[in-house]
């Protein structure tokens, strides 16, 4: 009883004394429903930064495809940092890429909104289902003039 006291009045003492628990292997203490829910909780949020990244890159992509005439380093950039950092998000937690689909899907919801808000385009003038394959989303050298050279 104490713990889901504690998990409610001070979340950080709470988070302390189960992973001191934990590694002493006092697992009657344990508040197991909380600690459960937190777990859950950080499953979530890989989950959402997938999605929230692949929103970032697909909205560029829109961008860059829409308005060639805006194309600049700013956006490559960003296009180019997305990928990286999806791919080390991956990396680090392998499970997700059975989820890249969906989260494609999901995170394509809000690039359209990321293109709205920051173009003359409205939704009705996007395409309301991704444009774009996974591989594509994750090459390199697409769309064409994004080319990232490696200076060795």
């Amino acid at each position: 009883m104490k713990a889901e006291i504690l998990y409610k009045s001070d979340f950080y003492d709470w988070t302390v004394d189960q992973v001191e628990r934990l590694r002493l292997g006092k697992l009657d203490g344990l508040d197991l429903e909380n600690l459960a829910e937190e777990i859950e909780s950080l499953g979530n949020q890989q989950r959402s930064e997938l999605e929230n990244r692949l929103a970032i890159l697909l909205g560029h992509l829109l961008k860059w495809d829409l308005q060639p005439d805006l194309r600049g380093k700013s956006w490559r950039s960003t296009i180019r940092e997305q990928r990286r950092q999806i791919q080390k998000l991956i990396k680090k937690n392998p499970s997700l890429k059975s989820y890249l689909e969906e989260a494609t899907s999901e995170g394509y919801e809000s690039a359209l909104d990321i293109v709205v808000r920051e173009t003359p385009f409205d939704y009705n003038d996007l395409p309301q289902v991704c444009p774009y394959a996974i591989a594509q989303v994750f090459d390199n050298n697409f769309p064409i003039g994004i080319e990232v050279h490696n200076f060795v």
